[in-house]
């Protein structure tokens, strides 16, 4: 029996406000919903925000009154999962926890709405948060620089990977989030899980990103989703840019449901497998991305559908409109730009002037915009979706800021497993004889 599936990577960037944000990830699900995507991955952060160009006022040995009012403003937007600060693992998932007098759920109502829309959409979703529990904020098992200063640390225990059916398919996820892709040893816990779907949400915008995703993929044996936020400094939230903002209000008791999964982890015991963190074959050892020139939607009327297909939908840059109706219109101008396999990126606008020089060669990112103004991009996206053998399917989508949608179709995840012919660095490949790793509260064996 076929084991395909359609997969889809959100380059989204966090809202003003939470309930603005949920309200766009709904309706990016359920767009998504429209293509046949099962499984929808968003970026780092994407609820409560990653905080970027923000210091927090601190300098060594001090901190400012403005900072700490930035701090109030970022953790009054942060989400509250009902977790506890420890982790409650478990409970948490099935949702023993006690519950507070006259209330109807934990925490702010975030899990039960992420339920709804997984529910209505059919949609698995994994969604990057900034998780608050106590009185610290969380995100991932380490930081990188001042995230330090922000965020609490979560444990490696969380790190487990969860197995789940979807339309026939067995999966096996994990996640690794930002620079925590850049440790060999956490890598190597979840290949040792037996993992064939490897989730990378990140806030790196840099060029190495890609390749360091097609190294995970190739490893692994594992198809690779990363999302990343495109986002430009005018259109970062006010408290960053000098004018915090009151805490915002969340969506009051909405329906629950299972399928939503979340990103965040708090210190201990609730791990990736309650809040969580596919192969093309290519024969070529290093496949190479040509560039080719783009297609008028009008050309591919009447065509096939070829199989697998790999989109990435765009919508058109209509500022004047809001981001749901932007979402609701994003299919009315946009060009097909044909990829290797009969692989198409659907852009908006106008199509761009066709480059015949250095047609083989993977596209490297635009240069930042050196001005520092409000038009500068804070981060360039860069999201992609990778296959088992390190081929690029989809991607990278650099400085399309308005909810590029790309989408892998018809995913083969038996080329996971025909990729083990050659290579499986937790098994025949590992010399488990000789090296053993071990993660303080993690079973490494592959989950049932």
């Amino acid at each position: 029996m076929p084991q395909r599936l359609t997969l889809a990577v959100s380059q989204s960037h966090t809202l003003s406000t939470t309930p603005d944000t949920l309200s766009a990830l709904s309706s990016i699900a359920h767009e998504a919903a429209g293509q046949g995507v099962h499984l929808l991955l968003f970026p780092e952060a994407y609820l409560g925000g990653y905080p970027r160009t923000c210091g927090f006022g601190a300098v060594v040995g001090s901190r400012s009154d403005e900072g700490r009012e930035q701090f109030l403003a970022y953790f009054h937007n942060a989400i509250d999962l009902g977790d506890t600060p420890r982790g409650a693992g478990d409970d948490w998932v099935q949702k023993r926890l006690e519950v507070a007098e006259g209330q109807e759920y934990r925490g702010d109502g975030t899990r039960e709405e992420l339920e709804k829309v997984a529910r209505e959409t059919g949609v698995f979703l994994v969604v990057g948060l900034v998780e608050r529990a106590g009185g610290s904020l969380y995100c991932a098992v380490v930081y990188t620089g001042s995230e330090r200063l922000i965020w609490a640390q979560g444990s490696p225990s969380t790190l487990k990977a969860v197995t789940t059916t979807i339309a026939g398919v067995k999966l096996t996820l994990a996640a690794a989030i930002c620079w925590e892709n850049y440790m060999p040893l956490l890598r190597h816990s979840l290949y040792s899980q037996n993992v064939n779907l490897y989730l990378a949400p990140t806030a790196d915008a840099k060029d190495a990103w890609l390749p360091l995703m097609r190294t995970i993929a190739c490893e692994g044996r594992a198809y690779v989703l990363s999302a990343n936020q495109c986002v430009r400094r005018k259109h970062l939230p006010p408290w960053i840019r000098g004018s915090p903002s009151k805490k915002d209000t969340r969506a009051e008791k909405p329906a629950t449901d299972e399928s939503a999964v979340t990103e965040g982890e708090t210190s201990s015991g609730t791990g990736t497998d309650e809040k969580i963190r596919k192969m093309t074959h290519d024969s070529s050892d290093q496949p190479s991305i040509p560039k080719t020139p783009p297609i008028a939607p009008k050309t591919l009327q009447g065509v096939p559908t070829p199989s697998p297909l790999h989109i990435g939908s765009i919508p058109p840059d209509d500022r004047a409109t809001s981001p749901l109706k932007q979402r609701k219109d994003r299919r009315r101008s946009s060009n097909l730009m044909p990829m290797p396999d009969n692989h198409f990126l659907a852009l908006p606008g106008e199509p761009p002037a066709i480059d015949e020089s250095d047609s083989n060669q993977v596209k490297e990112p635009p240069a930042p915009v050196e001005s520092g103004d409000a038009d500068e991009f804070a981060s360039r996206g860069g999201s992609c979706i990778v296959g088992p053998t390190g081929n690029v399917l989809v991607g990278p989508l650099w400085e399309v800021e308005d909810g590029g949608l790309l989408i892998a179709r018809d995913l083969d995840f038996e080329d996971c497993e025909r990729g083990r012919l050659d290579l499986d660095v937790a098994g025949s490949y590992s010399r488990n004889d000789a090296f053993e790793l071990k993660v303080a509260g993690l079973n490494l064996d592959p989950p049932p």
